[in-house]
């Protein structure tokens, strides 16, 4: 029983009983719940949560991005004259702090999560189910966030970048290996994967190399990934041909050379020290195509490892939304500068500030849309009956209305299956091929994860 409801009075309880008894389910009934109970008037509360400071992936640029933003609408009035409060919480990596994360939402009455990292969406999201609070724009980590009827997702979440990751290495790869998390949401990775790989139709599967998510060094697990693509450290193979790079370590080339031999790593925080172990373990050998996805890879990491002559220099990587430089990120880049204060947390590349940063612009559309006192029940209603919302094209519209839901397998609550395929060419994340690629109907070729 959770905390809520040990405090309640017998009479109360008593209340509660009959209700529920009427409704068929305290969640999809009536819709009473205890997220719902009041509202200032002249103030709306939403958290952001993501971890900081710890060994795995951490994400503070999403919690900076987000004080960035309310301090940015209510410079300028607020929404429909409503101040903006943003609370912010770290949830460590782990269950206890996602847990602790969801019960100060409810303590503190935020009417929605937004824009938030969590790999714990068992425990976070039936905490806030049961306080009937949204969460809106997490960064698409966990199953839950694609089947929880109080989730909203504004992209598609590692599914479709490891499925839009596979079709972009199957125009240019003949072997892969996938270096990825041993953990729970790691074990999905290589069979969204595949299902890209597969669009080639005489691709066969990567290989699957398991690695933790907090190691300082993976030359072991960079054999592996050699191995599994037919090559050893010294370059001798089973003539499998290579992608074209450099000598000296240097990534995988440009269009036209010839397919070969790929690894993909998708390590959050540790994929550059997965790639750094892999290029001092093959130097001097012959060149394989490096990839990755956005989050693993972005052009802050690309700039400090030496821009040009970066190991990632021809390196592909899939994404949610346009890459950085595109002018449609102009006006999320004038915030940053002018109500960041100068937050070194905050990098306008990081795609986390990037979800953080749209779904706070969806968060803004539902609150001009709703009327009456705002709590988390109308911003709930307001997200599925409201227009779709404009994001400036860094997304196709979003709507959570009931004919809106794209209804993938396993991912009901998906509603933008869109990627878009980049390459580092000069030192630049710049666009591979131009626009959004729908991989809706890759998705729904994946199978069961068993």
């Amino acid at each position: 029983m959770t905390a809520w409801r040990s405090k309640r009075s017998a009479r109360t309880m008593a209340a509660l009983a009959a209700t529920t008894g009427v409704c068929a389910s305290l969640l999809t009934g009536c819709g009473m719940l205890p997220g719902d109970a009041r509202a200032d008037e002249g103030t709306v509360t939403v958290m952001t949560w993501a971890p900081e400071g710890t060994r795995a992936t951490n994400m503070p640029g999403m919690p900076a991005m987000a004080q960035a933003y309310a301090r940015w609408v209510n410079a300028t009035g607020g929404i429909n004259g409503r101040t903006l409060r943003v609370l912010t919480c770290n949830d460590h990596n782990n269950s206890v702090g996602a847990a602790r994360c969801a019960d100060r939402a409810r303590t503190e009455e935020a009417v929605a999560v937004v824009g938030s990292y969590s790999q714990h969406g068992r425990t976070f999201m039936t905490a806030l189910e049961s306080a009937g609070i949204p969460y809106l724009g997490g960064y698409g980590v966990t199953d839950e966030e694609f089947t929880s009827p109080l989730s909203y997702p504004v992209n598609g979440g590692q599914a479709t970048l490891l499925a839009g990751s596979g079709h972009q290495l199957a125009d240019h790869c003949e072997r892969v290996s996938l270096v990825r998390p041993d953990t729970v949401s790691g074990d999905q990775l290589p069979r969204l994967l595949n299902a890209g790989l597969a669009t080639a139709g005489d691709r066969g599967p990567a290989a699957d190399i398991r690695a933790p998510e907090d190691a300082s060094a993976y030359t072991e697990h960079a054999r592996r990934a050699l191995a599994g693509v037919g090559l050893t450290e010294d370059g001798a193979g089973d003539g499998v041909r290579t992608a074209g790079g450099t000598e000296g370590g240097q990534g995988g080339g440009q269009d036209g050379e010839a397919e070969g031999a790929c690894v993909t790593a998708v390590l959050g925080g540790r994929t550059d020290t997965f790639f750094d172990s892999f290029r001092r373990l093959r130097e001097g050998g012959p060149g394989v195509r490096i990839a990755s996805v956005l989050g693993s890879v972005q052009q802050s990491l690309v700039d400090r490892t030496g821009g040009p002559d970066s190991q990632w220099e021809g390196a592909y990587a899939t994404g949610w939304y346009p890459v950085s430089s595109d002018p449609r990120w102009a006006r999320m880049k004038s915030v940053i500068r002018e109500h960041a204060f100068g937050d070194n947390r905050i990098d306008a590349a990081d795609p986390g500030v990037q979800t953080t940063w749209i779904a706070y612009t969806v968060l803004r559309a539902a609150l001009e849309h709703t009327e009456g006192p705002v709590t988390a029940r109308t911003v709930r209603r307001a997200l599925e009956t409201m227009p779709p919302v404009d994001t400036g094209d860094l997304t196709p519209r979003l709507s959570w209305r009931y004919e809106d839901m794209l209804a993938v397998r396993d991912h009901p609550r998906l509603v933008n299956a869109k990627v878009t395929f980049q390459q580092v060419r000069k030192g630049t994340m710049t666009p591979a091929r131009e626009g959004f690629v729908d991989v809706r109907d890759t998705l729904e070729t994946v199978p069961d994860g068993g």
